[in-house]
């Protein structure tokens, strides 16, 4: 299975999760890729839309190479296994995971501007990604999502390896995959059009969800036909 674009993609995965829409949730993308497909599921089931940052840790010197993830609210997840296979120390990544620590914090403010976090206490929450491929990031997201102690959390992702899936499936109340994939190298695979999402489209689709701009087609789709969609 391929997907057109993260529009289409997310407008895939909001037909599996319409049984929610009863509970009221609350949408939370994980920027950049993840919130044009959050902004198709929130539109979808009336639910309002938030970010919910998280930055992988690379390996020092490697940054290409994930070695965990931090998130919002304190969220750490670290490969420790990996680390000692390649002979990084704990100091070493620590030192990684500042950096990104503080990257975070300012993506939140860049993303939120002056707006207070979600209330998540007691709500259903559909965290969402483009894709799952090693999990280590979305396993720092959940986390840190379970220390506001929200009533429910569900994974929903278009495409996801099988055993990264598998992993997480525990860590969640559901899990939502369009195309559980036996086999991965990356999530852009499954993708006709996987281009990067930019901290403006991310602002947009966070206004438009707010009712702050007119609801026109997804970023992506307007690109697709040629259209100019920023103006």
């Amino acid at each position: 299975m391929r997907f057109r674009n993260r529009t289409d993609a997310g407008q895939r995965l909001a037909a599996l999760l319409t049984g929610y829409r009863a509970e009221s949730p609350l949408v939370l993308g994980l920027p950049r890729g993840g919130v044009p497909v959050a902004y198709e599921v929130a539109r979808a089931l009336g639910a309002p839309l938030d970010v919910w940052v998280v930055r992988k840790v690379g390996a020092p010197g490697h940054a290409e190479l994930g070695l965990g993830a931090v998130a919002e609210g304190g969220g750490l997840f670290l490969d420790r296994e990996m680390m000692r296979s390649l002979g990084y120390s704990e100091s070493e990544v620590s030192r990684v995971a500042e950096r990104e620590t503080n990257e975070v914090t300012a993506r939140v403010a860049r993303f939120r501007g002056s707006r207070p976090a979600p209330r998540l206490e007691g709500r259903t929450v559909i965290l969402v990604d483009d894709g799952v491929a090693t999990g280590g990031t979305m396993r720092a997201a959940i986390g840190a999502l379970r220390e506001r102690r929200p009533g429910k959390i569900v994974l929903a992702v278009p495409v996801g390896a099988v055993e990264s899936l598998d992993s997480l499936r525990a860590e969640v109340d559901d899990l939502v995959c369009v195309h559980p994939a036996a086999f991965m190298m990356a999530v852009g695979e499954f993708y006709d059009n996987f281009r990067q999402t930019s901290d403006e489209e991310v602002r947009e689709l966070l206004a438009r969800a707010r009712g702050e701009r007119p609801e026109t087609g997804g970023p992506e789709t307007a690109l697709d036909s040629g259209d100019t969609w920023w103006v």
